[in-house]
């Protein structure tokens, strides 16, 4: 920044300008700890009469408003919106500040707050589109980037009046430090660092005609003043725009767009805010405000503008904490802002409802200790028995110990008694200290004070209530999470178990150098089976009385799918499904029966290369063995057949010496799959195939008895 002329500097500071509206500071402090609520903006607005007059207006305008019928606080709330809010805080709130700077009174405005409104608006617009999160700190940015032209116009009347209505660009800047050895953006950036705002709003305005190439790096708001300036004085096809929309990835297309729509919403803002823009372009018109009238009603309306919260606002605000410690401090703050409370207490009352014990919040921490019999009388604990709103005055009233000490406790003249009732139930009450004059005015309020007091009582009963089942909650939780994962591990142990099997069938088959697609296929269906399961872990409903049924038409047909999805079945190779028995249910895990069909057509699909021929696997009904229903399931191959060694050796967790594709390994697994589902498997072998013949327990809930077949030898 150039040395500004130390004259021009100490005429600026004594020329007395006027400071940023305490309402304006205040709303972006919440906007920067980004918790401005709907209570909070309520009460920023209350303390401002004159904006409270202004949302009334535009509330009750034909904009907003059709039926003739005039509208109340609350509604307006509703209808305006917090968006339409904050703009209309951040916009009157510079107007009326820097209308009233010296020597403004005289020149025609309208055509330099047409240009920061336009900035403004398309300084939001790209914030939205850059996701800025702070959209009306860059609203306000570009509202005030021309402010310095405001401040030395107040300053230096003569020397600048000319040089007001220049146009706003590179060669303006040059002519002012030529003349006043300061520019308009250094000076609009000087006044706003005395604001000490925690933002980069003030370099946003001292750097918004330098080049953008210097720009690059910089923080995003310096960005976005940057192109919001040029596109609102400059077309298009200017080189600066283009340069400028690629610090914030805009492209010629977007910013048409955004100069469309802010076309529009400058002249939705004028309309409201009263300012008149006709000719701002010719700036043929005097001064450019026309003030704002109140009729009657508006007056009426606006002595109730601390009513701006709707209550089922206030509910929602409540009801968004997470817990009571969350809600009572949500609480004890809105009724500190809503009631200009100088300090708040919560006392509830005790589980035996013999006490109001207090409830520590904050700073309040001591008044945890604090308690106050209800059998024993006194004001406090009328109001609650009472279930009344109170007002407690340290004069002029006999006050009992407990009042003493909640005058000491809160610091205040008088206490206001709000009972927490729902229901027919009293849960306590809020305590709100404030000053003796401030006492009428909040007894105005008391519908209010009430529906609020209600609010409160709906949302702790509620948090008391789950605080106070809590325990059981949890104990019930961790007991059916502890069987929620037993049957996970249950669960997982099969498809774990298959995976380290095959795994040393992978080992062996790699170390013959044989083919190992088969293998693989089934690992990557089983491992995602395993990340399903655990991933499934918190939605388990465990039911041991449910026992699991298996349809083995359906195992059948899925395995098939399997295989023909994996490219393992050669061109060579048919495999029949029959699956028409009716009997078609056992008792035992789906995922286990398919597990067992995978190895033996695995095994079948093996024993047939390379010559191909046939593979069956046949449903042949119930079978009775031992006294026990059973259904056989037999898959058999037209293969060569096993030789007798590997055949005695079969089943056994040691596979076969022999070399070649015909090992026999992976069928223990199969053997001990069957056993886990309290099975029996056999195998016949002969040069004409294999057949292994599988006895599975037959479903328990059976609608008719079946016809049954004795078993021959196995």
């Amino acid at each position: 920044m150039h040395q500004p002329d130390q004259d021009i500097r100490n005429r600026l500071l004594i020329a007395r300008l006027p400071a940023m509206p305490q309402i304006l500071i205040k709303l972006l402090g919440h906007l920067q700890a980004d918790d401005l609520g709907m209570p909070e903006l309520a009460a920023l607005i209350a303390n401002d009469a004159g904006m409270t007059a202004k949302l009334l207006a535009v509330a009750n305008s034909s904009a907003y408003h059709r039926n003739g019928r005039t509208v109340n606080l609350e509604q307006s709330l509703v209808s305006l919106g917090t968006d339409m809010i904050k703009t209309l805080v951040i916009s009157d709130s510079v107007f009326q500040t820097f209308n009233s700077f010296p020597h403004s009174g005289s020149t025609d405005l309208r055509a330099f707050w047409k240009n920061a409104l336009t900035t403004a608006v398309i300084a939001r617009e790209l914030a939205k589109s850059m996701q800025y999160a702070h959209q009306e700190e860059a609203y306000l940015a570009g509202l005030l980037h021309n402010v310095g032209r405001l401040a030395l116009l107040a300053t230096a009347p003569k020397e600048y009046a000319f040089n007001f209505t220049a146009r706003d660009d590179e060669d303006l800047c040059a002519v002012e430090q030529r003349t006043l050895e300061i520019t308009h953006t250094e000076a609009g950036a000087w006044m706003i660092e005395r604001w000490q705002l925690d933002s980069f709003l003030a370099d946003a305005v001292l750097y918004h005609h330098e080049p953008s190439a210097r720009l690059a790096a910089s923080h995003p708001l310096i960005r976005i003043v940057r192109l919001a300036h040029v596109l609102s004085s400059h077309s298009l096809d200017n080189e600066q725009v283009e340069q400028a929309g690629v610090l914030c990835g805009i492209d010629a297309d977007e910013a048409q767009v955004m100069l469309t729509r802010a076309v529009r919403q400058v002249e939705k803002a004028a309309l409201h805010l009263g300012i008149d823009l006709a000719g701002a372009d010719d700036i043929p018109a005097p001064a450019a405000f026309a003030p704002v009238t109140i009729d009657p009603v508006q007056q009426r309306l606006a002595d109730e503008v601390r009513n701006l919260v709707l209550v089922s606002e206030i509910g929602q605000s409540f009801a968004r904490q997470l817990d009571s410690g969350d809600l009572l401090e949500c609480v004890t703050r809105s009724a500190r802002i809503l009631f200009d409370f100088d300090n708040t207490c919560i006392l509830l009352e005790n589980p035996t409802g013999h006490a109001l014990v207090g409830a520590p919040t904050g700073t309040q921490q001591r008044i945890g200790q604090f308690s106050i019999p209800l059998q024993k009388g006194g004001l406090v604990a009328d109001s609650a028995l009472g279930r009344k709103l109170a007002f407690i005055r340290r004069d002029g009233q006999t006050l009992g110990l407990a009042e003493e000490q909640l005058f000491r406790i809160l610091g205040s003249e008088s206490l206001v008694c709000l009972p927490l009732v729902t229901g027919q139930r009293c849960l306590g009450v809020i305590i709100g200290g404030v000053a003796s004059w401030q006492v009428p005015s909040v007894q105005k309020r008391e519908r209010f004070l009430q529906s609020f007091g209600t609010q409160a009582a709906i949302a702790l009963d509620s948090a008391l209530a789950e605080k106070g089942q809590s325990r059981q909650q949890l104990a019930q939780v961790a007991d059916d999470y502890r069987e929620a994962t037993r049957r996970v591990v249950h669960e997982v142990n099969n498809p774990l178990s298959i995976i380290k099997n095959y795994l040393s069938v992978l080992d062996h088959k790699l170390a013959q150098r044989e083919p190992v697609t088969g293998e693989m296929s089934i690992l990557n269906e089983e491992i995602d089976r395993v990340g399903q399961l655990i991933s499934g872990l918190a939605d388990l409903k465990p039911d041991p009385d449910a026992p699991r049924t298996a349809d083995l038409a359906s195992v059948a047909e899925e395995v098939m799918r399997l295989f023909r999805a994996t490219a393992f079945i050669p061109d060579n190779v048919e495999i029949v499904v029959n699956m028409h028995e009716p009997a078609r249910r056992i008792d035992g895990d789906p995922d286990v029966v398919k597990q067992i069909l995978v190895n033996l057509v695995k095994n079948a699909i093996e024993a047939l290369a390379p010559r191909g021929g046939r593979i069956d696997i046949i449903n042949r009904g119930h079978i009775n063995r031992d006294r026990k229903l059973y259904l056989e399931l037999v898959v058999s191959d037209t293969g060569p057949g096993l030789p007798a060694d590997v055949l005695a050796k079969l089943f056994s967790e040691v596979s076969s010496s022999k070399r070649g594709p015909n090992h026999g390994l992976g069928l223990s697994i199969v053997d001990s799959l069957v056993k886990q589902l309290g099975g029996q498997i056999a195998c016949r072998s002969s040069r004409a195939g294999t057949s292994f013949e599988i006895l599975l327990p037959a479903n328990s809930n059976l609608g008719v008895a079946p016809t049954l077949r004795a078993l021959g030898a196995a």
